[in-house]
């Protein structure tokens, strides 16, 4: 049977699952399960009853089924549905769920659910792909909200340190047309999927470097920044909080997010610890957003930053 006459290209599993495994599922950096995974909330405003699925494009064993199942253990027994489905593009299928959002001057979409930009404001393509930050996340919506409030502000040298998609960098871009923008990701795929997308979106003048955080010729050659934006988890944002504070002009914006609530205070110290202080915060479910201030004079680390050592650096701070 021809694929077009409906041969099987693509398997999907479904499992129950809550909203704190989805967004532990959304923020983990690297996951050893060959599908995409798609979480979706069954219920509005209900903690438990959401829905994790994965496209795959052979059909699952036991063993990614038990994979899936160790992602969500509030599934408990509940039977795991496997689908064979039809060929299509199963990766646009895995986006189904995807409801365009608006944050603020900005709305972003996917290919499947198209959406006029706001009056004044900007609509972005980001199709789920390689990259984390397609603009469904929390971190990223509140982060697009908290750069939406600074629009009145002027800034004139502009970093995204681990872009993913390169939605952030983006909206900063259209926020401030004159500003040199600089978007950085540790992964090269990362910046692939940056500029792909900058393509759709018909973004230019953009600054790709692939980047360990902070620690970058090229990051340091156009330092210092006014404004600073680290949508990573909190482990990083504590490790490298002396870079970062090191690249800031004194007194830039620092948009920080990948952080739960409970981890808040930690990232905040770290930051403190550098001279930054907090301005504003936005909560986002169990996760936050924070706005920070560099301090009034230029941070320089009291020692070398070695990235091998980051982490052990960070905590004798």
């Amino acid at each position: 049977m021809s694929a077009e006459a409906g041969a099987i290209e693509s398997w999907r599993v479904t499992l129950p699952c809550t909203r704190a495994e989805a967004e532990a599922i959304d923020a983990a950096d690297e996951l050893t399960i060959d599908a995409v995974l798609m979480t979706t909330e069954e219920v509005e405003d209900d903690r438990e009853h959401w829905r994790l699925d994965a496209y795959c494009a052979h059909q699952p064993d036991a063993e990614m089924i038990a994979s899936l199942r160790a992602l969500v253990p509030s599934a408990g027994v509940a039977d795991a549905i496997v689908e064979p489905l039809a060929a299509q593009d199963w990766v646009t299928m895995s986006q189904a769920g995807l409801e365009p959002i608006r944050e603020g001057r900005f709305a972003v979409h996917t290919s499947a659910h198209p959406i006029a930009a706001p009056p004044g404001g900007r609509a972005f393509l980001i199709d789920a792909g390689q990259a984390f930050g397609t603009g469904h996340h929390a971190t990223t919506a509140g982060c697009l909200a908290m750069l939406d409030g600074l629009a009145e502000q002027s800034f004139t040298n502009v970093i995204d340190l681990g872009t993913g998609t390169g939605l952030l960098a983006f909206a900063a871009r259209h926020l401030w047309p004159e500003a040199t923008v600089t978007a950085t990701d540790i992964d090269p795929a990362a910046i692939v999927v940056t500029e792909e997308n900058a393509a759709a979106n018909k973004v230019a003048g953009l600054r790709l470097v692939v980047a360990d955080g902070a620690l970058s010729d090229e990051v340091a050659a156009g330092a210092p920044y006014d404004m600073l934006i680290a949508n990573i988890l909190a482990g990083p944002l504590i490790s490298m909080a002396p870079e970062v504070a090191a690249i800031a002009v004194p007194g830039a914006t620092i948009v920080l997010a990948g952080l739960l609530e409970v981890q808040h205070d930690e990232v905040v110290a770290a930051f403190a610890a550098c001279g930054c202080v907090l301005e504003a915060f936005d909560r986002r479910g169990d996760w936050t957003i924070l706005r920070l201030r560099a301090g009034a004079e230029r941070y320089v680390p009291s020692k070398p930053i070695d990235p091998k050592g980051r982490d052990g650096w960070a905590l004798d701070l």
